[in-house]
């Protein structure tokens, strides 16, 4: 596999690195969901393009890597299908949208991965886990009421994307996520526990809540991988991510 990138995911994807010669995997680009302005995502479009046209050019199969997060799913009000409605809450959801159109139209062998919450050790500061990490220890929170998460470690991510493709999936969206939609309550609850300490919450009203479907990944992989993991999978992530860290 050729990796274009050198971030969190793109580390992770190394295992792969002597496996799928043919696959080459675009693991760079804006990964922050806040606003960031229009230059990172100007600059991922840009290395998409240049991505494309290789892919093009060496008859290569470009895996690009979108998001089953919120941004993505947090407005259908319904479970998050690859196939079904999909309403942007964000300028990075609708970001990516517009990007997985371009790969769709672009007449490359791809598959695109929508991911959700990806977590492990060595995460850049700007995501998720380690912005909740450091407002913990800050002794104060923003805690969006009604929102919720779906996390997964990278450890099984990596595999799922192995077997997509050993089993020659290719033109299709497809669905990694653990299938658990975990209030974001929770979330800072078990972070909270494990840090200790005194913790102001301030509560707001910011509804997000979303199932990802696993039921496309299950069918394409043959029930390899698909499978939704425990309701308490979350703590084992998260326990996993602040024992590197702490």
């Amino acid at each position: 596999m050729e990796i274009i990138g050198r971030g969190f995911l793109a580390r992770n994807l190394a295992s792969l690195g002597t496996r799928h010669p043919h696959v080459t995997a675009l693991a760079a680009g804006v990964s922050r969901t806040g606003d960031v302005g229009q230059d990172p995502y100007q600059r991922e479009a840009a290395l998409l393009y240049e991505t494309i046209e290789r892919c093009r050019r060496l008859d290569r199969t470009l895996l690009f890597f979108s998001t089953a997060s919120a941004s993505m799913y947090g407005g259908t009000g319904a479970p998050g299908r690859e196939d079904g409605p999909v309403y942007p809450q964000t300028p990075y959801g609708h970001h990516k949208l517009a990007l997985e159109t371009v790969v769709r139209l672009s007449g490359v062998r791809h598959l695109i991965l929508r991911l959700s919450h990806v977590l492990g050790a060595d995460q850049p500061a700007h995501q998720m886990l380690p912005i909740l990490i450091g407002a913990v220890r800050s002794g104060r929170v923003e805690v969006h009421r009604g929102a919720c998460r779906d996390v997964i470690d990278v450890a099984d991510v990596v595999p799922v994307i192995d077997t997509l493709l050993l089993a020659g999936v290719h033109d299709q969206v497809v669905n990694v996520a653990s299938g658990v939609a975990v209030p974001a309550e929770r979330i800072i609850d078990h972070v909270a526990a494990r840090i200790g300490g005194p913790l102001e919450r301030r509560f707001v009203d910011r509804f997000s809540h979303y199932q990802v479907s696993l039921e496309k990944l299950s069918e394409l992989t043959g029930g390899k991988a698909g499978q939704r993991f425990s309701k308490d999978y979350y703590k084992d992530v998260i326990d996993g991510c602040l024992n590197a860290a702490l």
